[in-house]
């Protein structure tokens, strides 16, 4: 039982290192632009798809592949920031619905490039690490896991300690004080989607080798995502890593010994009694990013 124990644990820490990814991307790019962007499952996608096209069909080292995809989706996230996001500055909703325009984009040109199958990607390793005879992690979630900490410590020391992370987290707090002391409003704007969408779409990059990757792949994500924020508190960083964890533990363990669909409705039990006992969520306040 002991055995069975540690091994979920270490199946919820590789689900809570990509969902924390995907993640404190969404809660960025809302904190910074005051959009919810429903299409950032669909850049999670994007970046398994550049892997798909890169490592499996063009041969390329997994790694190299990994980049591209984080710089490929950063770029889409600079796309929709210039083209659906700052015409709709002033107009959340109307944001809201081009963000939904978009993900049926990508959808559609996902079908149109690669087709409606699933798509199973060669493992980048088969090496397992085993730390009994039943207590094992393949290496290739411990690159996933290992990536999430490094990446969101890397964010953590741009937001506090350098001078465009004060700019950033200036714009999200008070977009018109900030403007008043010289910073530029779509500078940090351009800054939070590369970041928020590169994150989504390494998070999709990692994960393409361990999972079934498909047009629709992203449905599933973005769902995870707006519970860990809503659970976390929307706009709160430190508060979507949390909760990830939390609600990685939670559904893993369900799942593991409850099955899946049981899981799912915890997941969603645990944002509504949240909601219910705290409608800000756990870290919810005035503060974003």
């Amino acid at each position: 039982m002991l055995d069975l124990l540690a091994q979920t644990g270490l199946n919820a820490v590789y689900a809570a290192s990509y969902i924390s990814l995907v993640a404190v991307g969404l809660v960025l790019i809302f904190g910074v632009m005051g959009v919810i962007n429903f299409a950032h499952g669909e850049l999670f996608m994007a970046g398994s798809y550049v892997v798909v096209a890169v490592y499996a069909d063009m041969h390329m080292p997994f790694f190299f592949a990994v980049v591209i995809g984080l710089l490929f989706v950063g770029c889409l996230g600079l796309l929709m920031e210039r083209a659906l996001f700052r015409p709709l500055r002033d107009n959340p909703l109307g944001g809201l619905v081009a963000s939904i325009g978009f993900l049926m984009i990508l959808q559609a040109l996902a079908s149109m490039g690669f087709g409606v199958r699933m798509e199973f990607i060669p493992p980048v390793t088969q090496h397992v690490i085993w730390f009994t005879d039943s207590i094992s992690i393949p290496l290739a979630r411990v690159y996933v896991i290992v990536a999430a900490v490094l990446l969101l410590s890397a964010l953590w020391y741009f937001l506090k300690r350098t001078r465009f992370g004060w700019a950033l987290r200036a714009s999200a707090q008070d977009p018109q004080a900030a403007e008043l002391q010289g910073i530029s409003i779509a500078h940090t704007a351009r800054i939070a989607m590369f970041i928020g969408a590169g994150l989504a779409g390494i998070a999709g990059a990692l994960t393409a080798p361990l999972v079934s990757v498909n047009p629709h792949m992203g449905h599933s994500v973005i769902v995870t995502a707006f519970i860990v924020i809503i659970v976390g508190g929307v706009g709160s960083l430190e508060g979507a890593i949390i909760a990830s964890v939390v609600y990685a533990f939670v559904h893993t363990f369900v799942t593991t010994f409850y099955g899946g669909v049981i899981a799912d409705i915890t997941g969603l039990s645990l944002m509504l009694v949240v909601l219910i006992v705290k409608p800000t969520g756990l870290f919810g306040s005035a503060d974003r990013a």
